[in-house]
């Protein structure tokens, strides 16, 4: 059995946040010791280095809590788990979509300054120009 600070250091999972996912669910709650503490098996090292991959992979809680449900169910059909990457991807192709188009806007700035007075810089006149921010708020984002 392993204690919730090994669990912690062979994951890289803070003990704050092993504790947290057991409070929502997403880890059983571990067994205890005569004197409270909390114990693991490999079984939960295996879950929780399951939940910090899929978070490194900006799975939200709420999808990781549904992948964990279908491996807890090894006869169904692996559409459902595609279904939820499937999900993810467009979200990552969004968020690189914004990303880039914040990447062409501070190029623009940076390109744009030449290292005038503060007086001059196009950096700060760019930043202060509300109205063209509105109008790209949508491709860029908040």
């Amino acid at each position: 059995m392993l204690a919730i600070g090994t669990l912690s250091k062979k994951t890289g999972t803070k003990v704050q946040t092993i504790r947290y996912y057991e409070q929502i669910g997403l880890m059983n709650e571990a067994g205890r010791t005569a004197g409270g503490q909390r114990r693991y098996f490999e079984k939960d090292l295996d879950r929780l280095a399951f939940i910090r991959h899929s978070r490194q992979l900006g799975f939200s809680l709420e999808s990781i809590r549904e992948l964990l449900d279908l491996a807890d169910r090894p006869g169904q059909s692996c559409a459902d788990a595609d279904s939820i990457a499937q999900r993810q991807l467009v979200q990552v192709e969004q968020r690189i979509k914004r990303l880039q188009a914040l990447k062409k806007e501070l190029k623009r700035m940076v390109v744009d300054c030449n290292g005038e007075s503060v007086a001059h810089c196009k950096v700060l006149e760019i930043l202060r120009d509300h109205d063209e921010c509105l109008t790209d708020h949508n491709a860029i984002g908040s």
